[in-house]
C-alpha cells in the first residue's frame, strides 16, 4: 500500500528530525496545555473526531481542501511532523489516503491507528468491529470484481471491488466514532465519560440521517442512478436505490484512464434511455468522458448533483451527509 511513497517518506522523516529538532515523540505528545493530539488524514474524520472530542482534544486534518486530491496527495515534511506527535491517527485506509500509511511507518509512530475501511461490512475478512450487522444495503455499493486483488490506482494500491469510500456510509461511521471514543477514553480515562456521552450524541445524528435514507427508500427505492465516481454509492444503495452505471466507465473515471470507447457508448445508451433519474458527479474531480456525460445527461433532462470527498466549508459530518440525502430526496421527487 505504501510503494509509492516509501522512497519519499524516508527523505521526509530526515527533513522531520531537522524540523522537529530530534525531539518527536514516538508515542505522540500532548500540546502546551497537556491536550491529546488526534491527527486525521482528512476533514472528514478530523471533524468527526472534533464532535467525540470537543475542547478536550486537539484535532488536526492533513488534507482539508476540495483542491486537494487525497488519492494522489504527496504529505510534506510538516505533516509528517504532524503524524509524528500524534496521540490518536485516524485514516480511511483501503488505498484511499495511502500517504497516511508511509507517514505512520516513516515516523515509526507507535500511537493507535483507527482505520475506517475496516469497519465496513464489505471489507475482505469482515474484519470491522461491530460491522457484521450491517444490512445487505452495501451490496450494491462494491464493484462486482474479485475482492482479494490490490491493483494500482493512481499510484496507490487498494482492493479490487472494494469500494473504500465508506465515510458516505453512515453505518459504517458509527462504528468508527464509536471506537474514536474508546481510544480517546483509553488515552484519557479522566474524560472517558465525556468521550462516550458526545459519541452518543453523535450515534443519535447517524440515527437521523438513516432515518431520513430508511424513508426516501421507501419512496424512491428501485430507481435508477448514474454515478461518474463510486464516491456516493454506500448513501445511495442505503436508500435503495440501483446503480446503472457500467463498472468499467466508473472505474476508469476513478483511476484517471480513459474510459473505452465501447464503454462510453453504453454510458450514452444508458443516460439516454429514460430510465435514469439523476447523475451524480464527483465535485473535485472532472475529465472529458465526465463532460461528456453531463452534457448527455442535461440533454436528456437528467438533474446532475455533485457530491463532494471533504466536508465543505461551514457543515459539519452529520449536516453534510443530511444534506446529501435531502438532496438525492428533493431531486428524486421532482
Amino acid at each position: 500500500m505504501t510503494s509509492r511513497f516509501l522512497p519519499a517518506a524516508a527523505l521526509v522523516a530526515a527533513s522531520v528530525l531537522a524540523l522537529a529538532g530530534c525531539a518527536g515523540g514516538a508515542t505522540g505528545e500532548q500540546t502546551g496545555d497537556g491536550k491529546l493530539q488526534v491527527v486525521a488524514s482528512t476533514n472528514v474524520y478530523g471533524d468527526i473526531a472534533a464532535a467525540i472530542a470537543g475542547d478536550l482534544v486537539e484535532v488536526q486534518s492533513i488534507i482539508t481542501s476540495v483542491a486537494q486530491d487525497p488519492h494522489s496527495y504527496e504529505a510534506s515534511a510538516r505533516d509528517q511532523l504532524t503524524v509524528s506527535r500524534a496521540s490518536l491517527i485516524i485514516e480511511n485506509g483501503g488505498g484511499y489516503d495511502a500517504f497516511m500509511d508511509a507517514m505512520i511507518e516513516g515516523t515509526g509512530t507507535e500511537a493507535p491507528v483507527i482505520t475506517a475501511v475496516e469497519f465496513s461490512h464489505d471489507w475482505p475478512g469482515n474484519a470491522g468491529h461491530g460491522a457484521a450487522d450491517h444490512d445487505d444495503a452495501t451490496d450494491d455499493a462494491t464493484p462486482e470484481s474479485d475482492a482479494t486483488d490490490d491493483h494500482d490506482h493512481d499510484g496507490h494500491d487498494h482492493i479490487e471491488g472494494f469500494n473504500e469510500h465508506v465515510w458516505y456510509d453512515p453505518h459504517t461511521i458509527a462504528h468508527v466514532a464509536e471506537d474514536i471514543a474508546h481510544e480517546l477514553g483509553e488515552l484519557d480515562a479522566a474524560n472517558a465519560a465525556t468521550y462516550q456521552a458526545n459519541y452518543e450524541t453523535f450515534a443519535a445524528g447517524i440515527d437521523g440521517i438513516e432515518t431520513s435514507l430508511d424513508e426516501l427508500k421507501t419512496r424512491v427505492g428501485g430507481q435508477k442512478v448514474f454515478v461518474t465516481e463510486p464516491v456516493p454509492l454506500y448513501l445511495t444503495a442505503a436508500a435503495g436505490l440501483e446503480n446503472a452505471t457500467p463498472a468499467a466507465f466508473s472505474q476508469a473515471v476513478e483511476e484517471g484512464q480513459d474510459v473505452p470507447p465501447a464503454t462510453l457508448l453504453e454510458a450514452v445508451r444508458i443516460l439516454t434511455s429514460g430510465e435514469v433519474r439523476v447523475l451524480i458527479v464527483n465535485a473535485q474531480t472532472g475529465g472529458a468522458e465526465t463532460d461528456e456525460v453531463v452534457a448527455r445527461a442535461k440533454g436528456a433532462g437528467i438533474p446532475v448533483l455533485e457530491f463532494t470527498e471533504l466536508v465543505p466549508d461551514g457543515d459539519t459530518y452529520l449536516t453534510w451527509m443530511q444534506a446529501n440525502v435531502a438532496a438525492l430526496a428533493d431531486t428524486l421527487s421532482r
